[in-house]
């Protein structure tokens, strides 16, 4: 069955008191954690949905006062201050296809503008701009691969100062907009990227790449050049150790310097503003704290957060830190260590949810860790497993909309964080390699017997859900392990390889090329293995699709290939189309997509075997 995009308007005007706390939670307004410009800290940027849909909003310390920026039908998010406060730059796309050119406003509200003439439209792959009016562009196209063009204040147009057929992009511009530093792949592994700092024309000033030429697999990252004139070091993650730390590298001096911070688990970090210390990030086993480290001293001292999630955090000019902070419990606060909530969105506050519990599974790789969250009242519980996108990323203890709704509605939700999910060191996200998606689904798998063997989760009532990497693995889930699911709600998924990766923006061929080895004429029986449409025919559960038509990531082509397979064999599934890219960033959108995936559980789950009967 198919079902087209219309708009939602069953739940708009329901009283607060009326309205179920799953949409709830969506509704609430919510904000990002607030950019703030360089040279004008009291000029801020941020993200909020308070309108029904996510945009930019301007907002001046001094005077209070908060200003929508953008207001497009499919929303807004990518946006940055110039570093004087003067200026807002934002990324115009069309109805979420990732690809268009940036535009401006002014910060006190004016017309956009094109902001950098001469540059056809791209995939973003980076911006810098500097204090002198500098501006350094970073472009993805399929045509030319990536390409960096750099404009001076006064002359008439960008020139082009790199260009590379693998996937590149602008790190960061330096305090006096003297270096400039590129993060790429050159040597042809997109999971490993190797740094190259360079002179506004285009010539090399020194180069660091730890995968040495692409031999070992051991990756760099930009975190930024440290924030005074006449400093050229650069902070940068690195992957030495088995994880991700925080170095420091002059690239004029020529010198690295590793820092000790014995904490377990990966780190990352960025400047205070004087650049005498640190504020690092330590994520482990899906929750964060935040630390400030001297650099004279290599004294760590620990900075109070609450147990949970941190979103993102800031070290603002008066040494004081923002953070944006949630709990599976708790829905996201903007906080500052002085105490106070630093930005309370205005309306209806989101009800919490229940927190999640640990699971540590041995599976075929190694321990693998997973997030609880269940009803009350007893198990076996019709249960959801929930599977990240990415695949480089991991579930964390913070808040989010969907586990709960399905919480509310009686199932128990589990999220593994598998093989070549990120948090749990280099070796556990590099193991994702050749056999790509069948190695998640044995964590998957390990930790499915787990819930089942604990009393968790109903044997006969489990449900492979996600979205992106986790729509993909839901599909390849019901070919590869049919006997196990008994359905399998997909978003925005790739549903059959080979056609996805032709149809992919630049980067993400990239990707493909690093994890399966080769393109799909090079190594063809490692996609076939890998490709959900594959096993289709294998396919016994029900199978639920959302996908949206302008989606660079996961194109609409090859999904209508998967659902055509799914049609010819009379098999039951419903898909369910919407116009925009890979996901919405309308809350009505998200609520009708929740809803109808609810709905589908509802209709094609069997209903729970008889208990025991009394004597």
């Amino acid at each position: 069955m198919d079902r087209n995009a219309s708009p939602d308007q069953s739940a708009q005007d329901t009283p607060d008191q009326a309205m179920p706390d799953w949409e709830k939670r969506f509704r609430a307004p919510r904000v990002s954690l607030p950019e703030w410009a360089e040279d004008a800290p009291e000029r801020s940027l941020f993200i909020s949905n308070a309108t029904g849909t996510f945009e930019l909003y301007a907002w001046d310390r001094a005077t209070g006062e908060q200003r929508q920026v953008t207001d497009r039908p499919n929303g807004t998010t990518d946006g940055t201050l110039t570093p004087d406060g003067e200026w807002i730059w934002w990324f115009s796309d069309t109805d979420g296809d990732e690809f268009g050119v940036w535009m401006r406003q002014p910060f006190a509200g004016g017309p956009d503008t094109r902001a950098v003439e001469g540059l056809d439209p791209s995939y973003p792959a980076g911006l810098a701009l500097g204090r002198d009016g500098t501006v350094v562009v970073g472009r993805s196209t399929d045509e030319d691969g990536s390409t960096i063009h750099l404009q001076r204040p006064g002359s008439p147009a960008p020139v082009e100062i790199y260009r590379h057929s693998e996937s590149a992009g602008v790190g960061d511009l330096s305090h006096d907009g003297t270096l400039l530093v590129i993060e790429h792949t050159e040597h042809g592994d997109a999971m490993h990227s190797a740094l190259r700092v360079v002179r506004p024309d285009g010539s090399t000033v020194a180069e660091l790449d730890d995968s040495e030429g692409g031999t070992k697999e051991l990756g760099l990252t930009v975190l930024g050049f440290a924030p005074v004139d006449g400093d050229s070091r650069l902070l940068i993650g690195h992957q030495r150790h088995g994880r991700w730390e925080p170095m420091i590298w002059d690239p004029q001096a020529g010198t690295t310097r590793e820092l000790a911070i014995d904490l377990p688990g990966d780190l990352s970090a960025e400047w205070y503003p004087d650049a005498s210390a640190l504020l690092v990030v330590h994520s482990h086993q899906a929750r964060d704290e935040l630390f400030r480290y001297d650099l004279a001293s290599g004294e760590r001292t620990r900075i109070d957060t609450p147990a949970g999630s941190v979103m993102g955090a800031t070290a603002r000019p008066d040494g004081t830190v923002e953070f944006l902070w949630s709990s599976a419990a708790q829905p996201p606060q903007v906080r500052s260590t002085t105490g106070a909530r630093v930005l309370d969105p205005p309306g209806m506050k989101a009800p919490g949810s229940v927190p999640v519990e640990d699971a540590w599974v041995d599976g075929p790789g190694g321990t693998v860790h997973a997030l609880i969250q269940k009803p009350a009242g007893q198990g076996p519980f019709p249960t959801v497993f929930e599977v990240h996108g990415g695949p480089t990323h991991h579930d964390t203890d913070s808040f989010a909309g969907q586990p709960a709704a399905w919480v509310d509605h009686g199932f128990a939700v589990v999220r593994v964080n598998y093989r070549g999910s990120t948090g749990y060191g280099r070796a556990w996200t590099d193991a994702l390699k050749h056999r790509v998606g069948l190695i998640e689904l044995e964590d998957v798998d390990a930790v499915r017997a787990w819930a089942v063997d604990s009393g968790l989760a109903d044997p006969d009532r489990l449900v492979l859900a996600g979205g992106s990497w986790g729509g993909y693995l839901t599909l390849l889930g019901l070919g590869t392990q049919p006997e196990v699911w008994a359905l399998g709600l997909a978003a925005v998924p790739v549903a059959d390889y080979v056609t996805a990766y032709h149809d992919e923006m630049e980067a993400l061929k990239s990707m493909d090329r690093t994890l399966l080895g080769g393109t799909p004429e090079e190594v063809p029986e490692r996609f076939e293995a890998s490709s959900p449409l594959t096993y289709v025919e294998k396919v016994r559960a029900p199978v639920y699709i959302s996908a949206g038509v302008n989606d660079p990531r996961c194109p609409i082509r090859q999904v209508e290939n998967y659902v055509g397979r799914l049609e010819e064999r009379g098999h039951p599934y419903e898909v369910y189309r919407y116009d925009a890219g890979h996901g919405s960033l309308v809350v009505e959108e998200r609520i009708k997509q929740v809803r109808l995936e609810i709905d589908f559980a509802t209709r094609h789950l069997p209903e729970p075997a008889p208990g025991p009967q009394p004597a």
